[in-house]
């Protein structure tokens, strides 16, 4: 019968004081399996450290000088939840081996001195369990990251149909309007009148223009709206560097914020490197955040950008990471959760809704990046943004690590996810 499994896929790491065990055990199961070993509880969690990726199952002794291999089996429980924990006792210690068991801390123990065929049949299974719960999660990371980019698209279909929808209902309304602004002055005009039966043109043009201003404003929103929802067609072909979208960026906006009387700091440097952009989008999505932090902040508030590499990314697969600081009022956790839908108002002011930011979301995503909202009242709102280098070449990013992390660990919650349609 063919064999289903590759056992030297991953290694056995085996952990003993005594150097003719690691020696009598090498000898007996080398042909079978890819092995390590070390003399003692901290030189085994060393390696295990540097080979993390390569090791799927933990043998150690429990009586070893210095720390006892309980101690070993916990950190490597805390390093690798899912690598298969064996301890090696003699009958004395079989209350520790017991105990170990009830806990959790391991997946089964074996007596010395141990018998080689029944060990080989124990660590065959072992690592038959560990490949088995690899390739489940592998499965389950493919399903939630399926159902990611149904809700993902869902979410853009959805937000198509609401600009389509208020673009037609909207616009149509505000053609009558606005023809019926076109036309009244010059009748007002002609009859020297304003809206109370009495001359001041001046008081009928501040209106006029304060009502086409609310109308531009309308239409802008929706047309954010739009850009946030239609089907991206990114190129990645700009190369620019980070500090000088800001900067000009800044620049646009300068006189905003000192009609807010907001102070501004860019600290972004010049040594970072050029990220790989779709140009005309990439500065709309700064000019979007920075827009949303004018709207929303109270005057005499104060702005800061920071970014910096990411360490520990492989060549070509470099991120940068950008953080926009302020320290306004701050959001309670129910607005921090809805940041980014469309119409949830950020400021106090309900002319001002998230439909910035939801733009800012779908840039940053199909860039292959990341954006979060982290924020406390009374301590202001930091926004992180993680933008690759290149985003041809960076995998997509897993979404919600610690909740992927939870669903992996438990065994009911993925065998529904996994048995659903």
């Amino acid at each position: 019968m063919q064999n289903l499994y590759d056992y030297k896929r991953f290694a056995i790491l085996y952990v003993d004081d005594e150097e003719q065990s690691l020696k009598q055990f090498t000898r007996a199961f080398r042909d079978q399996f890819g092995i390590f070993t070390a003399v003692n509880a901290q030189e085994g969690l060393k390696l295990l450290e540097e080979h993390k990726d390569e090791i799927g199952l933990l043998m150690t002794d429990q009586k070893m000088p210095g720390e006892k291999g309980v101690w070993l089996l916990e950190k490597a429980r805390q390093l690798r939840p899912r690598i298969i924990r064996i301890l090696v006792t003699a009958y004395a210690d079989m209350e520790v081996a017991i105990a170990a068991v009830n806990t959790g801390a391991i997946y089964k123990y074996v007596t010395k001195p141990w018998d080689p065929p029944q060990l080989e049949n124990t660590l065959r299974r072992g690592l038959e369990f560990f490949m088995v719960q690899r390739e489940r999660d592998h499965l389950l990371k493919e399903k939630m990251s399926v159902l990611h980019n149904i809700m993902i698209a869902d979410r853009i279909i959805s937000l198509g149909l609401l600009a389509a929808g208020l673009s037609h209902h909207i616009r149509n309304s505000l053609v009558a309007v606005k023809t019926f602004l076109d036309l009244a002055p010059a009748k007002m005009e002609e009859e020297k009148m304003d809206l109370n039966g009495l001359r001041n043109p001046d008081f009928w043009k501040e209106y006029y223009h304060n009502v086409q201003g609310q109308i531009e404003k309308i239409n802008n929103m929706l047309k954010d709206l739009w850009t946030a929802s239609e089907k991206p067609t990114f190129e990645f072909s700009d190369r620019v560097q980070l500090r000088d979208v800001v900067a000009e960026t800044l620049e646009k906006l300068k006189d905003a914020f000192k009609a807010r009387n907001i102070k501004i700091e860019n600290r972004i440097g010049d040594s970072l490197p050029a990220l790989n952009v779709d140009k005309p989008k990439f500065y709309r999505l700064f000019e979007l955040l920075l827009k949303d932090e004018i709207a929303s902040l109270p005057a005499g508030s104060s702005v800061s950008l920071t970014a910096g590499l990411l360490p520990g990314a492989a060549a070509g697969q470099q991120e940068v990471q950008v953080q926009i600081s302020d320290n306004g009022p701050g959001l309670p956790k129910e607005a921090l959760r809805l940041v980014f839908d469309p119409f949830v108002v950020r400021s106090g002011s309900p002319m001002e809704y998230g439909i910035h930011l939801m733009a800012c979301f779908f840039i940053v995503h199909h860039h292959g990046g990341r954006i979060d909202a982290r924020s406390e009242p009374g301590k202001g709102t930091t926004f992180t943004l993680r933008l690759p280098t290149n985003p041809g070449q960076v995998p997509p990013m897993p979404e919600e690590q610690e909740f992927l992390q939870k669903v992996l660990l438990s065994e009911s919650l993925w065998e529904k996810l996994i048995a659903s349609d």
